[in-house]
């Protein structure tokens, strides 16, 4: 389900567990009205281009497991304003193949309902395990960049170049509700 304003608290607690935090904010501790800007820009978002970020919830819970999602973003010396997934799931749902499923149905969003042409994904060197991700999605390396005195790694896929899993993003397969 799409960001609400009444995820916002579990949101922040998400965003500010240490081992989620370490990679997704650079190990800051977010404040609570960052949270609630960032689900009024989806929001936004949303409405506007259809971009956004979705809540991800095992199927039979309404219990939080992380987000994924599409925005705009621009690469560091780029002109260009283009289109990035994101995704992040609190450590007790790591390792299950769920951040992958997750990245692969906002893929198959992006490049299917959205028609982009396009979509890039980046992750702190010491992040193997998206890092990882992005590598079983079929993301081709793109290259390294420095985002606020911090190295990123960037990836990018292009439309022609993926091949959506229906059955297990869609199908009775998935993990999510």
């Amino acid at each position: 389900m799409p960001f609400q304003r009444s995820d916002v608290d579990d949101l922040h607690r998400m965003w500010t567990e240490p081992e989620v935090r370490k990679y997704l904010w650079d190990d800051l501790v977010i404040p609570r009205d960052t949270v609630v800007a960032i689900v009024e820009n989806s929001l936004q978002s949303f409405a506007e281009s259809g971009l956004g970020f979705w809540m991800l919830n095992l199927k039979g819970s309404f219990r939080i497991a992380g987000f994924a999602g599409l925005r705009h973003f621009r690469l560091p010396e780029s002109n260009y304003q283009e289109v990035e997934v994101l995704y992040g799931l609190l450590p007790d749902y790591w390792g299950k193949g769920l951040a992958t499923e997750a990245a692969e149905a906002i893929l198959q969003y992006g490049f299917q309902q959205l028609r982009l042409e396009r979509i890039y994904a980046g992750a702190d060197p010491p992040n193997i395990a998206s890092i990882k991700v992005m590598e079983r999605l079929g993301m081709k390396f793109l290259c390294t960049v420095n985002l606020n005195g911090l190295p990123a790694i960037y990836y990018v896929m292009r439309k022609s170049q993926f091949q959506a899993d229906s059955g297990a993003i869609h199908g009775q397969d998935s993990q999510f509700s």
